[in-house]
Protein backbone atom coordinates (compact mmCIF):
# COMPACT_ATOMS: atom_id res chain seq x y z
CA UNK A 1 0.00 0.00 0.00
CA UNK A 2 1.02 3.67 -0.39
CA UNK A 3 2.17 5.90 2.23
CA UNK A 4 -0.60 8.44 2.16
CA UNK A 5 -2.23 7.28 5.04
CA UNK A 6 -3.57 10.31 6.30
CA UNK A 7 -3.64 10.54 10.45
CA UNK A 8 -6.23 10.41 12.18
CA UNK A 9 -7.53 12.11 15.47
CA UNK A 10 -8.57 9.71 18.48
CA UNK A 11 -11.94 8.22 18.66
CA UNK A 12 -13.03 10.39 21.10
CA UNK A 13 -11.54 13.41 19.41
CA UNK A 14 -13.53 12.46 15.90
CA UNK A 15 -16.75 11.61 18.03
CA UNK A 16 -16.77 15.47 19.08
CA UNK A 17 -16.51 16.33 15.53
CA UNK A 18 -19.45 13.92 14.50
CA UNK A 19 -21.74 15.41 17.19
CA UNK A 20 -20.87 18.94 16.42
CA UNK A 21 -21.79 18.01 12.92
CA UNK A 22 -25.42 16.47 13.97
CA UNK A 23 -24.25 12.92 12.50
CA UNK A 24 -25.44 11.13 15.90
CA UNK A 25 -28.79 12.77 15.30
CA UNK A 26 -29.13 11.39 12.14
CA UNK A 27 -28.16 8.01 13.04
CA UNK A 28 -30.67 8.19 15.94
CA UNK A 29 -28.42 8.42 18.30
CA UNK A 30 -27.60 10.35 21.50
CA UNK A 31 -24.34 12.67 21.76
CA UNK A 32 -23.87 10.45 25.12
CA UNK A 33 -23.89 7.37 23.06
CA UNK A 34 -21.71 8.11 20.60
CA UNK A 35 -19.25 9.65 22.94
CA UNK A 36 -19.05 6.62 25.35
CA UNK A 37 -18.69 4.20 22.14
CA UNK A 38 -15.35 6.33 21.62
CA UNK A 39 -14.00 5.97 24.70
CA UNK A 40 -14.42 2.45 24.40
CA UNK A 41 -12.32 2.12 21.54
CA UNK A 42 -9.48 1.43 23.32
CA UNK A 43 -6.02 0.77 21.81
CA UNK A 44 -8.66 -0.49 18.30
CA UNK A 45 -8.19 -4.24 19.59
CA UNK A 46 -8.51 -6.44 16.62
CA UNK A 47 -6.76 -4.10 14.19
CA UNK A 48 -3.24 -4.80 15.10
CA UNK A 49 -1.22 -1.85 14.67
CA UNK A 50 -3.29 -0.43 12.19
CA UNK A 51 -5.50 0.27 15.08
CA UNK A 52 -3.93 3.33 16.33
CA UNK A 53 -5.27 6.00 14.68
CA UNK A 54 -8.14 4.62 12.93
CA UNK A 55 -11.60 6.17 11.52
CA UNK A 56 -14.54 5.85 13.62
CA UNK A 57 -17.72 5.40 11.93
CA UNK A 58 -21.26 4.84 11.60
CA UNK A 59 -23.22 2.17 10.12
CA UNK A 60 -24.56 3.74 6.04
CA UNK A 61 -27.83 2.26 7.30
CA UNK A 62 -28.07 4.99 9.96
CA UNK A 63 -26.25 7.22 8.73
CA UNK A 64 -25.95 7.28 4.79
CA UNK A 65 -24.22 9.15 1.75
CA UNK A 66 -26.64 11.71 0.82
CA UNK A 67 -27.47 12.75 3.89
CA UNK A 68 -23.81 13.24 5.07
CA UNK A 69 -22.36 14.31 1.90
CA UNK A 70 -23.39 17.87 2.77
CA UNK A 71 -21.83 17.79 5.63
CA UNK A 72 -18.58 18.07 3.78
CA UNK A 73 -16.21 21.09 3.53
CA UNK A 74 -13.76 21.73 1.15
CA UNK A 75 -13.18 25.64 1.99
CA UNK A 76 -16.32 27.67 2.07
CA UNK A 77 -17.67 25.19 -0.21
CA UNK A 78 -20.20 22.16 0.55
CA UNK A 79 -20.34 18.87 -0.37
CA UNK A 80 -22.60 17.01 -3.05
CA UNK A 81 -23.92 14.34 -4.35
CA UNK A 82 -23.41 14.16 -8.59
CA UNK A 83 -27.54 13.96 -9.94
CA UNK A 84 -27.14 11.34 -11.85
CA UNK A 85 -26.54 9.12 -8.72
CA UNK A 86 -29.86 9.43 -6.99
CA UNK A 87 -29.49 5.85 -5.70
CA UNK A 88 -26.24 6.40 -3.81
CA UNK A 89 -27.96 5.05 -0.63
CA UNK A 90 -28.89 1.80 -2.68
CA UNK A 91 -24.86 1.17 -2.76
CA UNK A 92 -24.17 -1.74 -0.20
CA UNK A 93 -20.78 -3.35 1.04
CA UNK A 94 -19.62 -6.09 -1.66
CA UNK A 95 -20.04 -9.33 -0.48
CA UNK A 96 -17.38 -10.78 1.89
CA UNK A 97 -17.73 -7.67 3.36
CA UNK A 98 -18.90 -7.82 7.16
CA UNK A 99 -20.14 -4.54 8.47
CA UNK A 100 -19.64 -4.98 12.52
CA UNK A 101 -24.15 -4.93 13.99
CA UNK A 102 -23.20 -2.01 16.41
CA UNK A 103 -24.39 1.64 15.47
CA UNK A 104 -20.90 2.57 15.39
CA UNK A 105 -17.42 1.03 13.98
CA UNK A 106 -13.88 1.25 13.70
CA UNK A 107 -11.95 1.26 10.23
CA UNK A 108 -8.14 0.26 11.03
CA UNK A 109 -5.21 1.94 8.75
CA UNK A 110 -6.71 3.90 6.26
CA UNK A 111 -5.14 4.61 2.80
CA UNK A 112 -5.49 6.71 -0.04
CA UNK A 113 -4.38 4.12 -2.16
CA UNK A 114 -2.24 6.64 -4.11
CA UNK A 115 -0.24 3.72 -5.90
CA UNK A 116 -2.98 2.18 -7.48
CA UNK A 117 -4.25 6.05 -9.31
CA UNK A 118 -4.44 5.08 -13.09
CA UNK A 119 -6.15 1.15 -11.99
CA UNK A 120 -9.70 0.19 -12.89
CA UNK A 121 -11.63 -0.76 -10.09
CA UNK A 122 -11.92 -4.35 -11.85
CA UNK A 123 -8.14 -4.28 -11.46
CA UNK A 124 -7.91 -3.03 -7.82
CA UNK A 125 -10.33 -5.46 -6.13
CA UNK A 126 -8.24 -8.44 -6.27
CA UNK A 127 -5.38 -6.84 -5.51
CA UNK A 128 -6.33 -5.54 -2.50
CA UNK A 129 -8.06 -8.80 -1.52
CA UNK A 130 -4.76 -9.90 -2.01
CA UNK A 131 -3.11 -7.35 0.13
CA UNK A 132 -5.15 -8.46 3.01
CA UNK A 133 -7.00 -5.22 2.80
CA UNK A 134 -10.73 -4.27 2.55
CA UNK A 135 -11.80 -1.36 -0.02
CA UNK A 136 -13.72 1.22 2.13
CA UNK A 137 -17.28 1.88 1.62
CA UNK A 138 -18.75 5.24 0.00
CA UNK A 139 -20.32 6.24 3.59
CA UNK A 140 -16.42 5.48 5.45
CA UNK A 141 -15.03 7.42 2.50
CA UNK A 142 -16.90 10.75 3.42
CA UNK A 143 -16.55 9.98 7.18
CA UNK A 144 -12.77 10.09 6.97
CA UNK A 145 -13.42 13.47 4.70
CA UNK A 146 -15.43 14.91 7.68
CA UNK A 147 -12.57 14.19 9.73
CA UNK A 148 -9.88 15.34 7.83
CA UNK A 149 -10.76 17.55 4.51
CA UNK A 150 -7.78 17.38 3.69
CA UNK A 151 -7.43 14.05 2.27
CA UNK A 152 -8.87 15.19 -0.63
CA UNK A 153 -6.56 17.04 -2.94
CA UNK A 154 -6.23 18.31 -6.51
CA UNK A 155 -5.10 15.04 -8.93
CA UNK A 156 -5.02 12.84 -5.57
CA UNK A 157 -8.42 12.07 -4.92
CA UNK A 158 -9.72 8.06 -4.15
CA UNK A 159 -13.06 5.55 -4.96
CA UNK A 160 -14.59 3.59 -2.64
CA UNK A 161 -15.05 0.19 -4.31
CA UNK A 162 -16.39 -1.89 -1.42
CA UNK A 163 -19.83 0.02 -2.08
CA UNK A 164 -21.53 -1.73 -4.92
CA UNK A 165 -25.10 -1.13 -6.33
CA UNK A 166 -26.38 -5.25 -6.93
CA UNK A 167 -29.39 -5.37 -9.81
CA UNK A 168 -32.32 -7.04 -9.51
CA UNK A 169 -30.72 -10.40 -11.27
CA UNK A 170 -27.98 -10.62 -8.73
CA UNK A 171 -25.67 -8.72 -11.03
CA UNK A 172 -23.42 -5.62 -10.29
CA UNK A 173 -24.07 -2.45 -11.55
CA UNK A 174 -21.26 -0.98 -12.83
CA UNK A 175 -20.48 2.25 -11.54
CA UNK A 176 -18.39 2.24 -8.79
CA UNK A 177 -18.46 5.41 -6.02
CA UNK A 178 -15.28 7.82 -5.40
CA UNK A 179 -15.01 11.37 -4.00
CA UNK A 180 -13.34 13.86 -5.65
CA UNK A 181 -13.53 17.89 -6.49
CA UNK A 182 -15.65 19.54 -8.36
CA UNK A 183 -14.35 21.48 -11.23
CA UNK A 184 -17.93 23.45 -11.50
CA UNK A 185 -18.61 21.96 -15.21
CA UNK A 186 -21.39 20.48 -16.67
CA UNK A 187 -24.55 19.35 -14.20
CA UNK A 188 -22.27 20.43 -11.09
CA UNK A 189 -22.93 24.03 -11.65
CA UNK A 190 -19.81 26.75 -11.92
CA UNK A 191 -20.87 27.28 -8.17
CA UNK A 192 -19.55 24.07 -6.91
CA UNK A 193 -16.30 24.20 -8.51
CA UNK A 194 -13.49 23.11 -5.88
CA UNK A 195 -16.74 21.31 -3.43
CA UNK A 196 -15.91 17.74 -2.41
CA UNK A 197 -17.82 15.54 -4.73
CA UNK A 198 -19.64 12.25 -4.54
CA UNK A 199 -19.82 10.63 -7.87
CA UNK A 200 -19.25 7.49 -9.54
CA UNK A 201 -16.81 6.12 -12.31
CA UNK A 202 -17.07 3.00 -14.33
CA UNK A 203 -15.65 -0.41 -12.85
CA UNK A 204 -13.47 -0.73 -16.04
CA UNK A 205 -12.33 2.61 -16.42
CA UNK A 206 -8.86 3.71 -14.87
CA UNK A 207 -8.52 7.31 -13.85
CA UNK A 208 -5.09 8.90 -13.32
CA UNK A 209 -6.30 11.07 -10.28
CA UNK A 210 -8.53 8.51 -8.25
CA UNK A 211 -6.70 5.66 -5.65
CA UNK A 212 -8.05 3.25 -4.26
CA UNK A 213 -9.41 3.82 -0.39
CA UNK A 214 -9.17 0.94 1.76
CA UNK A 215 -8.55 -0.48 5.25
CA UNK A 216 -7.05 -3.03 7.63
CA UNK A 217 -10.25 -3.71 8.95
CA UNK A 218 -13.13 -2.92 10.66
CA UNK A 219 -14.05 -3.72 14.61
CA UNK A 220 -17.55 -2.73 16.23
CA UNK A 221 -17.65 -0.76 18.91
CA UNK A 222 -20.73 -0.93 21.71
CA UNK A 223 -22.62 2.53 22.75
Amino acid sequence: MSETTQTLTPPSTQAERLIGLGVHEIAGLSAAEVRAAAEGAGDAEGLGDAGEGALLAVRPDLAPASVLAPLLRRGDKAGFVVTDLTDADLFTPLDGIDLPDTPLYLVGGVDRGDDMANWSPDEALPALTAASRTPLLLTEGIHWVLQRPDVLERNHCFMTIGSRLRKPKGTLDARTPALWISNGTGRDGRERRDAPKVGWCWAGNRHTWLGFASGSGRRGLEP
